[in-house]
């Protein structure tokens, strides 16, 4: 696996750091950030997503909160040229 780390949260502690890496061969983010506190989970759930869908997490899934300081690392497929740059540069 080819992982390629994208940034973590500007003037993070020691203890806590939401990072995020882009896995290069799928195209996929790996995330480390803060758990969803189970109000928020029920949030999700009552929101829901499609028509049909459970509401369910299940155990090898998990929400989690990106703090939206995060979202200039992530990748902007869409983007071209310096907003792409902009938004997966560390």
């Amino acid at each position: 696996m080819a992982l390629r780390f994208l940034g973590i949260i500007p003037n993070t502690p020691t203890d806590e750091s939401p990072t995020i890496w882009l896995d290069e061969a799928t195209g996929d983010l790996l995330i480390q950030s803060y758990k969803a506190t189970p109000e928020e989970v029920r949030g999700c759930q009552e929101v829901g997503s499609i028509p049909g869908h459970s509401t369910d997490v299940p155990d090898h899934e998990t929400v989690i909160r990106l703090p939206k300081v995060m979202l200039k690392y992530t990748p902007c497929p869409n983007c071209s040229g310096e907003e792409a740059s902009a938004a997966t540069s560390a």
